[in-house]
């Protein structure tokens, strides 16, 4: 049992009801997660669609959409909670939810219609996919170049997307443009969600996965637009598609936190229960002082993230702005994952190098938390510009 299993009851926050969530999505990571990801993920396999019913009849990807729309009303403490147990397991898989919780107040339409969708994406029967990066795009999102020009009652997209993962198994990709008003300026943006068949690409759109070296579970897609047709929406439609998919990255970063942690801690419970079991010199190596001070360690860095994500969590509920905290610990859970799951490997040798253990997952799979959501040198950007102003050139003599 990990220092972590042992404590939770006693974090700050963690109400019966939590630790009931939690226990949930432990042995849930435990009994079917885990056995997939050691399976698939060496082959690079798919999540299968049962395991993603599943994770709908739990409630996995309403956890924070209301109650009366058909989710479980909660906040971004159970959120980050079920992420690090489901990241213990798979991050791939420990980024499922957010294809609900993060896109449900995107849902346009009716009201009729925009209640039906979000009920059913509670259930996970209606994902999302966010096409935001672009070949030439990526941490600066306010220079989209992929267009999307007004036609009567539609809207026509083209243009090129990088990074799109899940693209095919969405129910819709919800693509972020530049305004193209005829004039040839800048104009603002929108966001437009392409609906699709699941297991697709939708009907004009084009494109090939990219080879990564790890996320394994699903494919991550560059995608082409030719001039697809989106209902307008005039409801949801004022220009300022950055600053609201800005905003939305607070509570991303918060998710990408707890995945770091989950993958960290993963790590280190595999490397110690190796490090009782490998025999070198007469002795488990668990009693060599070098690997004991790693373990304590790895075991300090990764409780002190935890307790830092548990309290922004709690900001971010009680509706304080926490753009800068959840920016603090993104970066910080992120660095603290590559290293303690390096750390791990190097505690194991050579069996850490292999594909015989996860470890390599960890490791390949934490190093990706130090870009996507933001990197860390965007991260240190926002802290630093909070704390001093913005940086200003200084006027020559």
């Amino acid at each position: 049992m990990s220092i972590q299993q042992e404590e939770t009851i006693f974090a700050s926050g963690m109400t019966e009801e939590r630790v009931m969530i939690q226990e949930l999505a432990r042995n849930f990571t435990r009994d079917e997660v885990r056995p997939l990801a050691d399976r698939l993920d060496p082959e690079k396999g798919d999540i299968p669609a049962d395991l993603i019913e599943r994770m709908g009849e739990l409630g996995f990807f309403g956890i924070l959409i209301p109650e009366e729309l058909g989710g479980l009303g909660l906040g971004a403490y159970e959120y980050c909670l079920v992420a690090e147990e489901l990241a213990k397991g798979w991050m791939s898989v420990a980024s499922l939810p957010a294809r609900g919780n993060a896109f449900y107040r995107t849902i346009g339409g009716n009201e009729d219609e925009r209640r039906r969708k979000i009920a059913a994406m509670a259930a996970g029967k209606y994902l999302g996919a966010a096409a935001l990066s672009e070949p030439g795009t990526g941490s600066d999102l306010s220079g989209v170049a992929c267009r999307a020009r007004r036609e009567g009652d539609e809207w026509v997209i083209t243009g090129s997307k990088y990074w799109c993962t899940f693209a095919d198994g969405a129910d819709f990709i919800r693509v972020l443009c530049r305004i193209d008003d005829g004039s040839g300026a800048m104009g603002g943006t929108i966001g437009l969600a392409v609906e699709k068949p699941r297991g697709q690409l939708p009907d004009g759109v084009t494109g090939s996965p990219i080879p990564k070296i790890g996320y394994f579970g699903w494919k991550t897609w560059e995608l082409f637009f030719d001039g697809v047709r989106v209902p307008a929406d005039p409801d949801r439609e004022d220009g300022r598609a950055f600053q609201s998919t800005a905003h939305g990255l607070e509570l991303a970063r918060a998710h990408t936190a707890a995945r770091s942690i989950g993958v960290a801690q993963a790590a280190l419970d595999h490397a110690a229960n190796y490090a009782t079991e490998r025999v070198q010199f007469g002795e488990p190596i668990s009693n060599f002082q070098a690997i004991r001070f790693k373990i304590a360690k790895m075991a300090t860095q990764i409780e002190a993230c935890r307790h830092m994500l548990y309290h922004t969590c709690e900001e971010i509920d009680a509706g304080r702005a926490a753009k800068v905290k959840t920016s603090m610990i993104k970066y910080l859970a992120s660095e603290m994952a590559e290293e303690v799951t390096s750390e791990a490997l190097q505690i194991m040798g050579g069996a850490g190098y292999t594909t015989l253990h996860p470890i390599e997952r960890f490791w390949r799979d934490a190093r990706l938390t130090k870009i996507f959501e933001g990197t860390s040198e965007i991260q240190l950007r926002i802290i630093s510009d909070a704390m001093l102003g913005k940086p200003v050139e200084r006027q020559k003599d």
